[in-house]
């Protein structure tokens, strides 16, 4: 593998989400101890399964792998990392301060910037702390999809430049007073960052357009950011043992178009292509195979009997949202799922059945004009762009809050909102804008990979703690939250694969959700291969490993679609269509 050789101590692996980055991060910390490395692999990602790969619970604390001798592993999780940095800045003024103040201080620490920074303050100490992991010869970052990742890479020299300015009262103030204390830690984290000498950067994809122009957009801004250089892995590429039937072929076609159309910008780069496997990257032996072509793993095709498919249309679901003639409909789960094709789809349905639809999303690498490619009667697409709604936001506070300030005061102010955590607020308020809609009339919200709507979903949490504290039980108010939490006025829809990753996350996502009061309505399978009924024995080797994560998925859903594998995408409305008319069948 190109970019397994002569590696430096960091490496990155980043990519649009379900693209295999995980499975590619694993494999080659693996392969790396293998070759009598110390190796520790770590994950960036708020909805991690480092753990679920190996079999192991692993955590925020660094965990040996038992059965790979120089190999341990870290999850970063987010609620972790931030009780114990919430902890470290409270620990020193208890008994010093009143109890009402020093409840005013952990209120300002329970929301969702506390999280990233947190989350943060880990990740730089990886790369600036050289003392604290210095037995490590490499240190592997599995990172999270490319939004979070992106952000995550550019908050050392955001925090550092903020941090620099000296800003006196900003509005996380909580949650910044523990940075200043590590600015050098951040300073070398940036160093790290931009020396090709000690970070490398692969970018892992698959062959799909989608999956090639957010590589294209990725590598173009950690450019922006000082990180140059970079590797290229195509990842689960169609094997000639696929056969020859027409599902086979159109797949094989559909890699190649979109290899022959590969970006400028990343075709120069150095390329290793992996191919896709018969069974799932769980566990050592298939997690070998990934990177070594010499490994009899390959060979082991796996189960091929016939499995029974219930029929379970996505048409069916799209009756159930109708029926309430308005509402919200939020698409959530794992990136790489399919998300933003079954929002389009359920989007494109109502619109076609007459009703006025709102088509939105709030990922930041979403893909919605390229699956609609073009518009469609009585439906409106938009999106939440983060840059425009900071700037929105910044622009409202210096006309409101600034409005009666000297020029001391709202430069003073200016340079607060000047902070990354201002960006969640945001956000924020523009996702708040879009629940108040649907009581109107249809709105289809395509949301960001699950890390991202945690936080989002965090930050809903909190505004609703926070009026309820302000206005108390004697006056009626409706938050975002109590909306979301309203199965008739919202409806929640878990999209995931017939994989083992997938499911667990959907099924952890469906707790979190849980716990917030929010039931899921509904579960997608989508890109079902047990569903398209395949014929090689490779497929079908393929589809019977699906078999168990369709009960188990059947068993978790009150409601459930299943989308079959399709020759070709479903881009366009003649095809979203399609998609709600599809039945499945009998393999």
């Amino acid at each position: 593998m190109k970019f397994l050789h002569n590696p430096p101590r960091f490496l990155f692996f980043t990519g649009k989400g379900g693209v295999g980055k995980t499975s590619v991060a694993c494999a080659s910390a693996l392969s790396l101890a293998r070759a009598g490395r110390k190796v520790l692999l770590v994950s960036t990602d708020p909805a991690s399964n480092i753990g679920q790969v190996f079999g192991l619970t692993v955590g925020n604390t660094v965990t040996a792998i038992p059965e790979v001798p120089g190999l341990s592993a870290l999850e970063i999780d987010p609620e972790q990392a931030a009780e114990a940095y919430r902890e470290r800045i409270l620990a020193p003024v208890r008994g010093v301060l009143p109890e009402t103040e020093l409840a005013g201080v952990a209120e300002s620490l329970s929301g969702s910037c506390t999280t990233e920074v947190a989350s943060f303050d880990e990740f730089t100490s990886l790369l600036g702390d050289d003392a604290a992991y210095a037995e490590y010869g490499h240190i592997i970052f599995d990172t999270a999809r490319t939004g979070h990742t992106i952000r995550l890479l550019q908050l050392p020299g955001s925090w550092t430049d903020f941090l620099a300015t000296g800003a006196g009262e900003p509005s996380c103030l909580g949650p910044l007073s523990g940075l200043d204390k590590h600015k050098e830690v951040y300073a070398r984290a940036v160093q790290a960052l931009a020396d090709p000498q000690r970070t490398r950067l692969v970018l892992v994809t698959r062959a799909q357009p989608s999956s090639l122009k957010e590589v294209e957009r990725t590598y173009l801004e950690l450019n922006q950011i000082g990180i140059r250089g970079g590797y290229l892995v195509v990842n689960g590429v169609l094997p000639g043992s696929a056969g020859e039937e027409e599902l086979a072929k159109a797949l094989r076609a559909r890699e190649a178009a979109a290899m022959a159309a590969i970006p400028g910008v990343v075709a120069g780069l150095p390329r290793d292509v992996l191919e896709l496997k018969p069974g799932n990257m769980v566990g050592i032996t298939a997690l070998e195979s990934l990177v070594d072509h010499t490994s009899g793993a390959d060979a082991e095709e796996g189960p091929s009997s016939a499995i029974d498919i219930e029929d379970a249309p996505l048409a069916a679901l799209v009756d159930g949202i109708e029926a309430d003639g308005h509402g919200l409909v939020m698409c959530m789960g794992k990136g790489g799922v399919g998300k933003t094709t079954v929002a389009a789809a359920i989007a494109v349905a109502l619109a076609r059945r007459g009703h006025a639809v709102h088509l939105t999303t709030t990922d930041p690498a979403a893909h919605l004009s390229e699956t609609l490619h073009g518009s469609v009667a009585g439906l409106t697409v938009s999106r939440i762009d983060p840059a425009a709604a900071i700037q929105e936001y910044r622009a409202h506070v210096m006309d409101t809050k600034g409005r009666n300030l000297d020029d001391e005061g709202r430069a003073a102010l200016a340079e607060d909102l000047m902070s990354p955590c201002t960006d969640e607020v945001a956000v924020f308020r523009q996702f708040s804008r879009v629940v108040q809609e649907s009581r109107r009339h249809f709105v289809v919200m395509d949301t960001a990979p699950t890390g991202h709507t945690l936080l989002l979903l965090d930050a809903t949490g909190s505004y609703h703690r926070e009026i309820s504290r302000q206005v108390g039980n004697s006056l009626g108010f409706v938050t975002p939250l109590m909306r979301l939490q309203d199965p008739v006025g919202t409806k929640v829809i878990l999209v995931t694969l017939a994989e083992t990753t997938p499911v667990l996350e959907a099924e952890e996502l469906k707790a979190d959700l849980e716990r917030a009061g929010i039931h899921p309505w509904a579960w997608v399978i989508n890109n079902s291969i047990a569903a398209a009924h395949p014929r090689s024995p490779f497929l079908r080797a393929r589809a019977a490993h699906e078999a168990d994560q369709i009960t188990k998925v059947r068993a978790m859903a009150d409601r459930l679609a299943l989308i079959p594998l399709l020759p070709e995408e479903p881009i366009g409305e003649a095809k979203l269509t399609a998609l709600t008319a599809f039945t499945t069948q009998r393999v």
